[in-house]
C-alpha cells in the first residue's frame, strides 16, 4: 500500500504564508491556526529576527520554551501549545524534523478547583443580560455547551422533535449530542424564525450567504 505523499508548502510564499497554507491543508481549526501563527511569530521575534527558523532547531526551541516558563510564567498547557506550534513548523512546514529531544524548564501545574456558580448567582447573571446574549447564556448553561460551540451553532443543528442539539467538530474535532432544555424551547424556536426571516430578506438583497468550512456546505448560524 502506497503512503500518501507529504504536503510541501509553496516555496515562493513567505514563511508565515507557508505556515497558514499547511495548516489549512491539514484542516486545522481556525482557532488553532491563529494560535500557532502567534507562537511561531513570538519564537521568531524572541531571536530578534536575526536568524531564520530553518537555521535554528531543538536547542533554540528549548531556550524559548524555558523563557516562557521562567520569565513569563505561562501555564503548563500554554507552554505545551507553544511547543506543538513549533514542532508543527519544523516537521510540516520546514520539513526539518527535530533530531534532539526538547527538555525545557517546565511550567508548574497549578491545580485550581473549578468555580461553580450557585443557582442564585446564575439567576443574577441572567438578569444582567438581554435578547440574544441572554438566549446564548441559557443555552450554554442549560445544555452544557462550550462558548465556541454555542457561537457556531447552525439552524440544522437544532432538533426540536428529539430535543437534541448536535455539536459539530467540538473539542478535539469530535461531534457529539446534547439535550435541548425544555424551558427555552419556544424562545429558541421564535428566535430561529426571526433569523430565517432576516436571512430570507438578506438573500433578496444579495447578502446573507456564506460558506462554513467545517460543514462543507452553505449554512445559516442561529444568531
Amino acid at each position: 500500500m502506497e503512503s500518501k505523499p507529504k504536503f510541501i508548502p509553496n516555496p515562493e510564499l513567505k514563511l508565515m504564508d507557508q505556515v497558514r497554507e499547511t495548516l489549512q491543508y491539514y484542516h486545522y481549526a481556525r482557532s488553532t491556526e491563529k494560535a500557532y501563527c502567534q507562537w511561531i511569530l513570538r519564537y521568531i521575534f524572541y531571536y530578534d529576527k536575526k536568524r531564520h527558523p530553518s537555521e535554528m532547531g531543538a536547542r533554540e526551541i528549548e531556550r524559548f520554551l524555558s523563557h516562557l516558563a521562567s520569565h513569563e510564567k505561562v501555564s503548563a498547557s500554554t507552554q505545551r501549545q507553544a511547543l506543538n506550534a513549533l514542532v508543527f513548523l519544523y516537521r510540516q512546514v520546514l520539513l526539518k524534523p527535530l533530531d534532539h529531544s526538547i527538555a525545557p524548564v517546565r511550567s508548574k501545574r497549578k491545580p485550581r478547583p473549578p468555580t461553580v456558580l450557585t443557582e442564585e448567582e446564575v439567576k443574577r447573571v441572567f438578569t444582567q443580560l438581554r435578547g440574544t446574549h441572554l438566549l446564548m447564556a441559557k443555552l450554554i448553561y442549560g445544555s452544557g455547551l462550550r462558548l465556541m460551540e454555542c457561537l457556531r451553532l447552525r439552524i440544522q443543528d437544532i432538533d426540536f422533535g428529539q430535543r437534541n442539539i448536535f455539536i459539530r467538530s467540538g473539542k478535539g474535532g469530535k461531534d457529539r449530542t446534547t439535550f435541548l432544555p425544555q424551558l427555552i424551547h419556544e424562545e429558541l424556536r421564535l428566535h430561529i424564525e426571526r433569523v430565517k426571516e432576516q436571512h430570507h430578506n438578506d438573500l433578496k438583497q444579495g447578502f446573507g450567504d456564506f460558506h462554513l468550512e467545517s460543514a462543507g456546505t452553505t449554512s445559516v448560524l442561529i444568531y
